[in-house]
């Protein structure tokens, strides 16, 4: 098999449940389009996808984690989004604060006031309520079937 100009984007995400049975879930604006996703981001070289969950959330929310459990890893082929002959390959681990929670909570979508790339905002959805059309990438999305199946 030829592997030439085949490359991969491995993406490690946070799945936060609170007491409520709500998830966190971001609301970015990025490479110029709405976007709306589970807290995490990309894995860099040289990086464990443990290290790289604590560093992403770290960057976005300025708070430390504790991962409690290995949720769901891509198991087909996904072609990444932004790239073209790269195969995405994501990683999702259920995880919780280790402190209270710091930084903005919102109770509306793209709470920014701006559309400009790297604009986030967070806000807790109720998991009953969500569907899958309500996150915008296909491995997310599969994603929110799976926690709906297992956790309520």
């Amino acid at each position: 098999m030829n592997n030439d100009n085949k490359n991969f984007v491995i993406r490690v995400y946070g799945l936060f449940v609170n007491s409520q049975k709500e998830i966190l879930v971001s609301d970015e604006y990025q490479l110029d389009m709405k976007m709306t996703k589970f807290p995490g981001g990309g894995m860099q070289f040289g990086e464990g996808t443990k290290d790289c969950l604590r560093r992403e959330i770290m960057e976005e929310m300025g708070q430390e984690i504790e991962i409690t459990d290995h949720f769901y890893t891509t198991d087909y082929f996904q072609p990444a989004y932004f790239y073209d002959n790269y195969q995405l390959v994501s990683i999702y681990y259920l995880a919780k604060f280790k402190n209270d929670v710091k930084f903005k909570v919102s109770t509306k979508p793209f709470d920014f006031s701006e559309l400009k790339n790297g604009n986030m905002s967070f806000r807790w959805v109720s998991l009953a309520q969500l569907s899958e059309k309500d996150i915008t990438f296909p491995i997310d999305q599969k994603v929110v079937g799976l926690l709906k199946q297992r956790i309520l």
